[in-house]
């Protein structure tokens, strides 16, 4: 069964289960299984950090077939929080599996730069900035990051994962005081998009060349120099899937160790 579903990061500590901490996926299965009578395992698209948002994110589980899967939403609402909500849950082949067949994850980071800060009904999604942000030289900065690349120099490092990730999109967008990030990658490892967000942030205001960011993926590990831009400005807004047909496929394409591109 594939889920689709938003939540607000603000009072979570995350999407992975933590012991004695309130998370996406703790609370999510806890009240699946309650809702089901069934022990509900869940496997997310992407896992997001504490104080991470998520307007479209994917997950799925395996329930057994006389599952209420149409009614499930509605149930759903009755017992859940009010910062997590499951919008649509289907039947989906076996092959479907939410991490590994995703062809692609979008973000968006939003900040502002307004001298009076965040408006007060966005101050939970939107970064307040200090000081004047140039779009120009940001865009000018992200087009030197696309490709396939090792992203080491912007990742925390976890034991056996790889940095290495095709960044499909990186462009920013200015209305009127907001500027939003719009980023895709067929993967992101840990901290990635936060990390890159507070290099051009950085190029942003001045501090940096347009061409810095990019000067750091011949690193070999992470930079010491690239500050994260906190959690509450990043949301999750959609995943990618192929059709039923290459679901199978994709997922062998995903698993599959990557190996440093050449220079």
């Amino acid at each position: 069964m594939r889920l689709d579903l938003a939540y607000d990061g603000t009072g979570f500590s995350g999407w992975a289960r933590q012991p004695d901490r309130r998370t996406v996926c703790g609370v999510l299965e806890d009240t699946m299984s309650t809702v089901l009578r069934e022990d509900v395992n869940l496997t997310v698209a992407g896992r997001t950090d504490a104080g991470v948002h998520a307007a479209g994110q994917v997950a799925h589980a395996d329930l057994p077939a006389a599952t209420d899967v149409a009614g499930l939403p509605r149930r759903l609402a009755r017992a859940l929080p009010a910062d997590v909500r499951v919008f649509a849950a289907r039947v989906v082949p076996t092959a479907f599996d939410a991490r590994f067949s995703a062809l692609r994850r979008h973000y968006e980071y939003r900040v502002t730069d307004a001298p009076s800060g965040a408006h007060p009904l966005r101050r939970l999604d939107t970064l307040a900035w200090p000081r004047p942000l140039d779009v120009g030289a940001m865009n000018a900065a992200a087009a030197l990051l696309l490709g396939e690349r090792d992203f080491c120099a912007f990742c925390k490092r976890r034991e056996g994962a790889t940095t290495i990730r095709e960044l499909q999109r990186l462009t920013w967008e200015r209305t009127g005081d907001v500027l939003t990030a719009h980023v895709s990658a067929d993967a992101f490892c840990h901290s990635m998009v936060r990390s890159l967000v507070g290099a051009l942030l950085a190029v942003g205001e001045g501090r940096k060349p347009p061409e810095w960011p990019a000067s750091l993926l011949r690193l070999t590990g992470r930079s010491s120099e690239v500050t994260v831009a906190p959690p509450h400005g990043l949301s999750l807004v959609r995943v990618d899937y192929p059709d039923d047909a290459h679901l199978a496929e994709r997922a062998l394409v995903t698993r599959n160790v990557r190996v440093a591109p050449s220079s």
